[in-house]
């Protein structure tokens, strides 16, 4: 098969065997992978890889059902899924190439409706947004979310899944597009933090989603509301920041974060119950939908991790394979 492979820094594809799935595993023919800026990390030689995870970068796949493995120890995995069946998985890695091993607790089937590069776009961020917003922070019916990045992937899914289960959405962004963009969404506020601080527009926030960090820190703090909830899932600005622990003290405010990659199988299969019981129907029926910027074939890679370098995308960007 096909794979893409990271030569000092570059990517270029070589010849591989398939792989073959162990107990609890499946193999999936891949017919397309999202592009994440775990990838790009990776490929700059800044995201450490923990032993036994594939080096080949891609977090997200869609496609068919080759091969089962074996029942994993408490019996359970691999049994539901058989040859043919079409899905999309989160990987620990592995996704650029032809063919992708992941345990089948983290596959879920494709939604009604989409083909295999819109559900190639879902894994990823609705995982990270189940985890993050509604189980680590907690957002509830009525309260107000918070999410910087608006546009990016990880933003559109959080916009609409928060509207779905009736918040209300606010988001900054880097231009007017994409301000549109993410109030077409369903964003009840759209703030161009080029233009405007977001500090002087908003009070009271109940839950912020935060893949900046540093100078947003403070801010971010101020603007929520007693009893707020700060979620970091990235720090694009800077790791380090000078915290008033005072706001945190009157406020009772809760920091927290995770990384999805790092999450135990088990956890990761609880996120996919959740989603396809609770938001694979909302998909399904249109409610929410896949946001796509553009799609590379296999070979140009290199261009579509230009691509999201840039920053001016606005929703997932793909890799069409076979």
């Amino acid at each position: 098969m096909r794979q893409v492979e990271i030569a000092q820094g570059e990517l270029k594809i070589v010849e591989a065997p398939i792989p073959v799935p162990g107990p609890g595993e499946v193999l999936i023919k891949v017919e397309a992978a999202g592009v994440n800026r775990a990838d790009l990390l990776q490929v700059a030689g800044r995201y450490a890889l923990r032993p036994g995870v594939s080096p080949v970068p891609g977090l997200e796949v869609a496609g068919t059902i080759e091969a089962v493995g074996a029942s994993d120890a408490a019996g359970a995995g691999a049994s539901r899924w058989t040859s043919g069946d079409r899905v999309c998985a989160l990987l620990t890695g592995g996704g650029y190439a032809d063919y992708a091993v992941t345990p089948a607790v983290q596959c879920l089937p494709i939604p009604t409706g989409l083909d295999s590069i819109q559900a190639a776009s879902l894994p990823e961020t609705f995982f990270t947004v189940w985890l993050d917003v509604f189980d680590l922070g907690g957002l509830k019916p009525g309260e107000t979310l918070l999410v910087h990045g608006g546009s990016s992937g990880i933003g559109i899914t959080a916009i609409q899944l928060a509207k779905a289960f009736g918040s209300r959405v606010f988001v900054t962004a880097g231009s007017e597009e994409k301000c549109a963009a993410c109030r077409n969404l369903g964003a009840d506020l759209a703030i161009n933090y080029k233009r405007a601080d977001f500090e002087t527009e908003l009070r009271d926030v109940d839950v912020i989603l935060d893949m900046v960090g540093g100078s947003y820190t403070n801010k971010n703090l101020r603007v929520l509301a007693p009893g707020g909830r700060l979620v970091y899932i990235n720090f694009m600005e800077s790791s380090k920041a000078e915290i008033d622990l005072s706001l945190i003290l009157t406020k009772q405010l809760t920091i927290t974060g995770s990384g999805l990659r790092p999450q135990s199988i088990e956890r990761k299969a609880i996120l996919a119950r959740n989603l396809e019981e609770r938001v694979w129907p909302l998909i399904s029926s249109g409610k929410i939908r896949p946001v796509i910027d553009s799609i590379y074939p296999l070979e140009n890679a290199a261009e579509a991790h230009r691509r999201m370098e840039s920053s001016q995308h606005i929703g997932k960007i793909l890799l069409r394979l076979g």
